[in-house]
């Protein structure tokens, strides 16, 4: 067990876990940030993206002690009232269904969107690709973010 000193949604956090601990049993289990889901635990369906030094990254096979110094958001740090323009083109365009891989939906779009404020559809397309969703919402997710894209 080690103490990581951890900066999360702009507020300091200190846990006592194993090295190993990935970050998404530490945001989920000692710090009760449950938004970030857990799905595949291979880091391949993308429920569990979360922002680290504002890049989207997968949370369930990241060890704590590989990122104790950088800066962490969750979807509940990506806007304070739920406002930011991806969430609100998501409310638009009623993209969830089961809701269940939207967090990390959005967070991945929302790390897209800073970098690339004005794609083209292949380009969202391309982004998005790798967060799996069982719903099959893909069309309105590529909708949304297209739409969150005229808002940034």
């Amino acid at each position: 067990m080690a103490t990581y000193n951890l900066k999360i949604n702009g507020k300091s956090h200190q846990v006592d876990v194993a090295a190993d601990t990935p970050l998404l049993w530490v945001l989920r289990d000692h710090l009760g940030l449950v938004g970030t889901k857990y799905a595949c635990g291979t880091a391949q369906c993308g429920a569990c993206t979360v922002h680290v030094n504002g890049t989207a990254a997968r949370s369930c096979m990241m060890p704590i002690s590989g990122i104790a110094s950088s800066e962490i958001t969750t979807i509940e740090g990506l806007s304070e009232n739920g406002d930011h323009p991806v969430q609100q083109a998501w409310d638009e365009v009623d993209v969830a269904q089961c809701g269940y891989c939207q967090a990390g939906q959005i967070m991945t779009a929302a790390a897209f969107l800073k970098r690339n404020p004005d794609p083209t559809d292949e380009e969202i397309a391309s982004a998005m690709h790798g967060n799996i969703c069982r719903c099959g919402a893909y069309h309105r997710i590529r909708e949304a973010v297209k739409l969150a894209s005229t808002k940034i």
